[in-house]
């Protein structure tokens, strides 16, 4: 067998050594490489022994395997696939007769045809033996493995022998596909037919006319989670808009204002074939497909032929009748009996409806920096209008602009180093700042060719000077896709990037408050633009977003004493204690550039980006994304191994008075005091009190750790009947829990004058040890109280160095 690793021509050696290319009609070509995806097939063969040729491309040719019995769905079923000689690209796509005396003579007919991508590195896995793989195919679809069989059995002959197994997904476990399709993929003809010659065939005749185009149903933005019972979640995509008629003369696509782009997305043509209608007209998406995402990536697939993938999720007519008067249900029933024959996971899907929770379907879709969700009304009919029965809650902010210029570049051989945008606001073109990112080198010349016709002397818009310098301005006639985190007090867009030109839709229609739902007006606070600053996040105490930004504004300057430049989790609310909440350690997508990061190196060897904040535009840019709480480290930024506090958290069972957590405080302090560690007490705004030791930096984690479960653990011994040094809710019955899990790598405590999420708006406040003795409850100091309080009020001890000394008399106390 070739090497894995030889050069194509020298892999291609067999194949052509075994053929007399003036008597097979088999390609002798090479054959282009793929532009984008690689791509697959799968021929079967009416040689001696009718068998299945499966093709995978890579590095120039095709891998080979004659597969004995044909594919299987069945995941239980594994099927015999010996290697064959590597074949050139230019076979993945033949069928016909091979003559006679020729080698592999017989009836080959294409039997499937799409792409392919191996979902582990293939190299190794030709090596080891085993291949795991995805087909993107008009039959087969989803995942497969191929193993290679160990050992030889008789008649083998130096066979390389593998099986084919299919993989447990949505695409296994259908019916025999060897008996369901019995035609060509490409010209439906069977085997006699392409013995014969015969002229190709068509993939269907549709009886009825091909549906019009309509105007389509849009969806409204919200910045909050549409939820409950009258309301069902799809992904939001990331792709073209799509309107596909089929009908008598042939299948449509057109863009979502109407253009027609059939020939565009021509190689999804194919694989709409099967669908279970006389006509129909369907709305969907189109995105990039075989696995790869993006809307760049859409772009590119569009200048290359594919791969693509539609999403179908809504039927506005089936057979002649209108189904925009029926409630969504009804539509999407009669969609999925369309969709019936489709092969699952393939170039023509349902879109997805999601079953889970949405709140937590978002915050995945979030995490995986995906668009973001689709509500829709159960019970709405289909309007060819912006509606609110869709909406739309994105991940990150990605709109349409209108390319005015490009910033010239001082950078030798790059084309510019910006674009220039706008958008329509109020019936007028307005500047919205420049777009410098998400460009290669490939597209920096094309764009530039692009607009190079478009060169004017004049801008189109007003323009500051200071931003003016350097532009070369063009007519604006381009429409950019771009995303960006947020726009500016003044209308710029923040952290843009650059995601491809549109053409269907003209710059003329391109607004920003097109598809936005009125909201409050923004207001600024410690730099930070607040939007819906009127949201009441804590109902019972009537206080607003508005009012938590300004408190955190406010004790800034006291906060940021404790916290700053330590890494932090926040605790979010989007939308008040009525709403989710998120415990979030990293910066998700759209934070503000106030909430900085610092990459860690995390227990399994990667590292990942934490927040921390170093001024009160820090505090207050959480606020904008929804914080109420704030959690931090024991260390800071510049010496992560060395933390400087050690937390003692006295967390009461249910049963417990505040009076019992106050005396446990007192008892612990002097305990700690005896051993040379000095504390002072905060109160945290929940049940308990929070014992804080400063540390000098010379310990690491381990030795801290190991010195605060010590302690708890000697604590608990000498008193069981009052404390307990273990988690378990069961081991706390009656007894005060010492938390001394705070003071490992990573993990947090509530910041002091950070407010908490409950009802009250209660904040963590340090207090003297004699102001302790007076408090009734660890929530005494609501938002109001909070802004009066100080670290000027305390006495707090200095540092010490958590030294083999203090070690070793913590060591003697407990013999």
């Amino acid at each position: 067998m070739a090497s894995s690793v030889s050069s194509a021509a020298d892999r291609l050696e067999r194949y052509f050594e075994k053929r007399d290319f003036t008597r097979t009609p088999e390609p002798r070509k090479a054959g282009a490489p793929a532009e984008l995806a690689l791509r697959y097939s799968m021929q079967k063969h009416d040689a001696s022994r009718t068998h299945f040729d499966l093709r995978l491309e890579w590095k120039g040719v095709l891998l080979s395997w004659a597969v004995t019995k044909g594919p299987s769905l069945q995941t239980s079923q594994k099927r015999l696939a010996v290697r064959t000689e590597d074949h050139p690209v230019s076979y993945l796509t033949f069928e016909g007769e091979i003559p006679e005396d020729n080698y592999g003579a017989g009836t080959v007919m294409l039997w499937d045809v799409g792409h392919w991508r191996p979902l582990e590195p293939l190299e190794k896995g030709l090596e080891k033996g085993h291949i795991h793989f995805a087909l993107h195919g008009r039959r087969l679809t989803g995942g497969w493995h191929l193993v290679r069989m160990e050992g030889k059995r008789k008649g083998d002959r130096g066979r390389e022998n593998w099986l084919l197994i299919k993989e447990k997904d949505a695409a296994s476990g259908a019916r025999d596909p060897v008996r369901r399709y019995r035609r060509s993929v490409s010209t439906h003809r069977t085997f006699r037919e392409i013995a014969a010659d015969a002229d190709p065939l068509p993939a269907v005749e549709r009886a009825k006319p091909r549906p019009r185009f309509r105007k389509v149903q849009l969806a409204t933005l919200s910045d909050s989670m549409v939820d409950g019972e009258d309301w069902r979640h799809e992904l939001k995509l990331d792709g073209y808009r799509a309107l596909v008629a089929l009908g008598k003369g042939g299948t449509r696509i057109y863009t979502r204002n109407g253009h027609d782009w059939t020939d565009r997305f021509e190689a999804i043509l194919p694989s709409l074939a099967p669908l279970a209608c006389d006509s129909a007209l369907i709305d969907g998406e189109i995105v990039a497909g075989a696995g790869l995402s993006g809307f760049s990536t859409l772009q590119k697939a569009i200048k290359a032929g594919g791969p693509f993938t539609f999403y179908a999720f809504d039927l506005l007519e089936r057979d002649g009748k209108s189904l925009t008067g029926k409630p969504l249900t009804a539509r999407r029933a009669a969609l999925e009996e369309v969709f019936k024959d489709v092969p699952p996971l393939g170039a023509v899907q349902l879109s997805p409806v999601i079953s889970e929770n949405a709140r937590d379907a978002f915050e995945a879709v979030w995490a995986a920096r995906g668009e973001g969700l689709i509500a829709k009304r159960k019970d709405a009919t289909y309007r060819g209008e912006r509606t609110r029965d869709w909406m739309k809650v994105k991940c990150t902010r990605r709109d349409e602009f209108v390319v005015v210029g490009w910033q010239k570049s001082d950078k030798k051989g790059r084309a510019f180093s910006s674009l220039a945008l706008a958008a329509h606001q109020g019936g007028a073109l307005v500047y919205a700042g420049k777009v410098g990112t998400g460009f290669d080198a490939d597209l920096l010349d094309e764009l530039a060719s692009t607009m190079k016709p478009l060169a004017r002397k004049t801008a189109p818009v007003e323009v500051p000077k200071a931003e003016a310098r350097g532009v070369q301005w063009i007519t604006p006639k381009l429409v950019a896709e771009v995303s960006y985190t947020e726009l500016t007090a003044d209308g710029r867009v923040r952290h843009a990037a650059f995601e491809g030109l549109r053409d269907d839709k003209p710059a003329e229609a391109v607004t920003l408050e097109g598809d936005v739902m009125p909201e409050d007006d923004r207001v600024e606070i410690a730099g930070i633009s607040v939007s819906h600053p009127g949201r009441v996040v804590y109902p019972a105490a009537k206080l607003t977003k508005q009012r938590v930004a300004e408190y955190y504004e406010a004790v800034a300057d006291r906060m940021l004493e404790a916290c700053a430049d330590r890494p932090l989790s926040l605790v979010r609310l989007p939308t008040g204690l009525d709403g989710d909440r998120f415990f979030q350690k990293h910066a998700g997508t759209g934070f503000p550039d106030s909430l900085k990061t610092v990459e860690i190196e995390e227990k399994d060897g990667d590292t990942e980006p934490y927040m921390y904040v170093t001024d009160a535009a820090g505090l207050v840019g959480a606020v904008q994304m929804g914080t109420l709480e704030f959690h931090i480290w024991g260390a800071r930024s510049d010496r992560l191994d060395r933390p400087d506090r050690m937390i003692f958290d006295l967390d009461p069972d249910e049963g417990l008075e505040f009076s019992d957590v106050r005396r446990a405080a007192f008892d612990l302090r002097d305990r700690l005091d005896a051993l040379g560690l000095p504390c002072w007490p905060m109160v945290t705004g929940g049940k308990g009190v929070h014992l804080v030791v400063p540390l000098r930096r010379i310990a690491d984690w381990d030795t801290v750790k190991r010195y605060a479960e010590d302690f708890a653990a000697l604590v608990a011994e000498e008193e069981p009947e009052r404390y307990t040094a273990e988690m378990s809710k069961a081991k706390r019955n009656g007894r005060v829990f010492i938390d001394w899990l705070r003071n490992q790598r990573g993990n947090t405590a509530i910041a002091p004058f950070s407010l908490r999420a409950r009802e009250g708006a209660p904040a963590a406040i340090p207090v003297s040890w004699d102001e302790l003795e007076t408090l009734k409850l660890a929530q005494a100091f609501p938002l109001n109280k909070a802004l009066e309080r100080s670290w000027k009020d305390l006495n707090l001890p200095e540092p010490v160095g958590l030294s083999g000394k203090l070690i070793e008399r913590l060591e003697t106390a407990g013999d």
